[in-house]
C-alpha cells in the first residue's frame, strides 16, 4: 500500500515558516549591540569625541550629537546643498559622507562663520541684499559662497572658465555656475549674487 501524498504548503504556512527562521538567533551566537566607533572632530575651532554608529553620516553628527542645527538636513540626498559645510576648506554636502570618515578634520559650519554681534563678511551681505526669504538654505548657501570664493581666488577653474590655464574671472556666470549646486526654493537667487559680489567686490 503506497503512502498518499504529502498536502501542499499554504503560502500562509511557508511565510510564517520563514519568519520565524528569520527571527530565531543563530545556534551559538549571543546577541550584540551595535558597535559604534570613536571619531574626533575639530568642528568651528573647538576639539569633541564622539562615539558614532559609524552609518551616522556628519550631518547628523553635528546635528544630533554636536547640537550644531545651523546646517540644514532638505533632500537628505546631495541634491539641495542646504546641509553644505567646509572640511578642511572644502565645501562637501555632509549628508552624503560618513563623520568616521573625517577623524581628525576641521568642520566649519555656519556657526563657525560668525556670530550675531560680528557677522561674517557674507552674512552680512546675505542681509543687505535679502538673499534668503525662508532662510532655510542661507546656511548651506553662505558657506559654499565662502568656499566658492576661495576656489577662485586660488585659481581653480570651473565649466564655465574660458581659459583654464588663465585665473578664473569672477563674472556673475562664474558665480552662478560655481554656486549651481546649492538650491533655493524660494528664488532669491538674484540677491544671492548681489551679495556674493559685492563680499568678492566685482560688479555683477
Amino acid at each position: 500500500m503506497t503512502a498518499p501524498p504529502p498536502l501542499p504548503l499554504s503560502r500562509r504556512s511557508l511565510v510564517a515558516g520563514a519568519a520565524a527562521l528569520s527571527a530565531a538567533p543563530s545556534p551559538g551566537m549571543a546577541e550584540e549591540a551595535p558597535a559604534t566607533s570613536a571619531v574626533s572632530l575639530l568642528v568651528n575651532g573647538e576639539a569633541h569625541s564622539l562615539d558614532l554608529d559609524p552609518r551616522t553620516t556628519l550631518l547628523d553628527a553635528l546635528r544630533e550629537h554636536l547640537r550644531l542645527t545651523g546646517s540644514k538636513k532638505g533632500c537628505d540626498h546631495g541634491q539641495c546643498g542646504a546641509c553644505t559645510v567646509m572640511v578642511n576648506g572644502t565645501r562637501i554636502y555632509s549628508c552624503l559622507t560618513l563623520a568616521v570618515m573625517h577623524e581628525g578634520d576641521a568642520v566649519t559650519t555656519i556657526e563657525g562663520l560668525g556670530t550675531p554681534d560680528r557677522l561674517h563678511p557674507l552674512q552680512a551681505a546675505f542681509v543687505r541684499h535679502d538673499g534668503y526669504q525662508c532662510g532655510y538654505c542661507t546656511p548651506g548657501q553662505i558657506c559654499a559662497s565662502v568656499a566658492m570664493l576661495e576656489e577662485i581666488r586660488a585659481g581653480i577653474p570651473s565649466h564655465v572658465t574660458a581659459e583654464l590655464e588663465a585665473p578664473p574671472a569672477l563674472t556673475a556666470e562664474e558665480i552662478r555656475e560655481r554656486m549651481s549646486g546649492n538650491i533655493c526654493r524660494c528664488g532669491a537667487y538674484a540677491n544671492i549674487l548681489d551679495a556674493i559680489t559685492e563680499v568678492a567686490g566685482t560688479p555683477a
